[in-house]
């Protein structure tokens, strides 16, 4: 009801209406513009104020962010440090013990050597003391046997002279019995002489008186010739006689003086025995101290070529030897240097790489186990292995490069994915490549297209594809296949 005291309203007429409908829509626009460009500049003011909030935030987050990175980079690289320090101080530790190691093989060698050469000299000096021994034996066998020898001249010399004496005596009593035999012949022929005398006397008796006269003179002639002939012997034969004398006073002297030399000769002759045993046992003795002599020599001949054997073989040994440490420690050197150049190319390849890692990486370079501990559990019940003193310090001396393999790995996890990435990648390339110009085919018309198998190309309500025909085995009573064709469009459309 309208109220009291106003005027009733007029009515409008449907121009004015229009008029005032327009005014009302235009004033309503402008309201909304304003009210639009109000909000409008409420949002910059506010979008303003929210990007200076956002970058102040964005600012004290990236101050804090950088505090927590620099206070996680300081801890790994103090635990790096750590690491590197308990690295480098048991890789000194190694070296250490490697050196201690030598130095004692190096002590114990010239040990070996020192008592070698002790050894070598004792067995030399043994041998020196050995030679002068044979060699004093040698010379005192030379020594017993000179003067055996010159015992043996000696006695030969004394016998023979004795027997050159026994000789002489023996020509002496030749010649004396020779003498004897002369004077028995003499007297013999004196006696001969008188019986023919006496008998030439008879008959000259006999005939003296009838030669008397006639021989008278031959006889005297005879008797003197007889008388000089018997002075001429009796000269001739006075100094043998005389000489007999002597020689016959000479001869009792000397048989009594042989028979003292004859018991001198029988002692001596037992001496001689006495001695010749002696000698031939000494002899013995000496022929078998010198066969053991000899077989001491052949003994120590032998035992000094097995020495000089043994002595150049170890030569020969501590050659190859020396040799083999000098070609090992050449090698070891070579590979020492290959593994510090392969070192130095990794750090070089690590400060390369470490520009291109991520945020995360930075802030956790080692990540964690990713498998859970049923996993684990199941791993080290596939792999079962007794945990030997050996394999326990290969673990200790490989503990150090868990965080290398845990990158390593990671590495090696990131390569395999992203080349199976880029296979799957290659192959949706090759399978999108495939419908694009199966697309290409059947919205394009040449020759090539046409030559080729294309389900759009329809001729007649008929395809150039062949009709694959089923035979329909008796009794089977299923409905015969029937295969699905999608346009290639329709599939590039979704896919893309």
């Amino acid at each position: 009801m309208p109220k009291k005291g106003k005027k009733s309203k007029i009515p409008l007429s449907d121009e004015e209406q229009l008029i005032l409908f327009q005014q009302k829509l235009l004033a309503e626009e402008e309201a909304a513009k304003k009210k639009e460009r109000l909000l409008t500049q409420f949002l910059k003011d506010k979008l303003a104020k929210e990007e200076h909030n956002s970058a102040l935030n964005l600012n004290k987050i990236n101050t804090q962010w950088r505090t927590v990175l620099r206070e996680v980079k300081t801890r790994e690289l103090h635990k790096d440090i750590e690491i590197l320090s308990q690295t480098f101080e048991r890789v000194v530790d190694c070296k250490d013990s490697v050196i201690k190691s030598l130095a004692k093989d190096l002590t114990e060698a010239e040990e070996q050597y020192a008592h070698a050469l002790r050894s070598h000299l004792h067995n030399v000096d043994q041998l020196l003391t050995l030679q002068r021994r044979r060699l004093s034996l040698l010379e005192e066998n030379y020594n017993m046997e000179l003067e055996v020898l010159t015992k043996e001249f000696e006695t030969e010399r004394k016998t023979i002279i004795d027997q050159h004496e026994k000789e002489i005596h023996y020509l002496q009593d030749v010649f004396m019995a020779m003498e004897q035999n002369y004077i028995d012949s003499e007297y013999e022929s004196k006696l001969e002489f008188q019986s023919m005398w006496d008998d030439l006397k008879n008959k000259n008796l006999e005939e003296k008186h009838f030669l008397r006269l006639q021989l008278e003179n031959i006889v005297e002639d005879l008797w003197r010739r007889f008388q000089d002939a018997l002075k001429n012997y009796t000269d001739a034969t006075e100094d043998r006689k005389i000489a007999f004398e002597t020689l016959r006073v000479k001869d009792e002297k000397s048989s009594k003086e042989i028979e003292i030399q004859m018991k001198k000769i029988q002692k001596l002759q037992e001496a001689i025995n006495t001695l010749k045993g002696k000698i031939i046992v000494h002899s013995r003795e000496s022929e078998w101290q010198n066969q053991c002599v000899r077989n001491d020599k052949e003994l120590v001949h032998v035992q000094l070529r097995k020495l000089k054997a043994q002595r150049t073989q170890a030569r020969g040994v501590s050659q190859e030897n020396l040799v083999k440490l000098t070609l090992e420690s050449n090698t070891t050197l070579k590979e020492l240097k290959k593994v510090v150049e392969k070192g130095e190319k990794i750090l070089k390849l690590a400060e390369i790489c470490r520009k291109f890692e991520t945020e995360e990486e930075k802030v956790l370079p080692f990540y964690s186990s990713v498998l859970t501990p049923s996993e684990l559990e199941e791993v080290e019940r596939q792999n079962p292995e007794d945990l030997t003193e050996d394999l326990a310090k290969v673990m200790v001396d490989y503990k150090g490069m868990e965080n290398f393999w845990k990158r390593y790995n990671k590495v090696k996890l990131e390569v395999l994915s992203l080349q199976h990435r880029h296979m799957q990648l290659l192959d949706i390339s090759g399978k999108l490549r495939e419908l694009l110009k199966q697309y290409l085919d059947g919205i394009s018309v040449s020759d090539e297209v046409l030559s080729q198998l294309n389900p759009l190309f329809i001729v007649n309500h008929r395809s150039n594809l062949p009709q694959l025909s089923t035979p329909a085995q008796p009794g089977d009573g299923r409905p015969p296949t029937t295969y699905n064709v999608i346009e290639a469009a329709h599939i590039v459309s979704h896919t893309l």
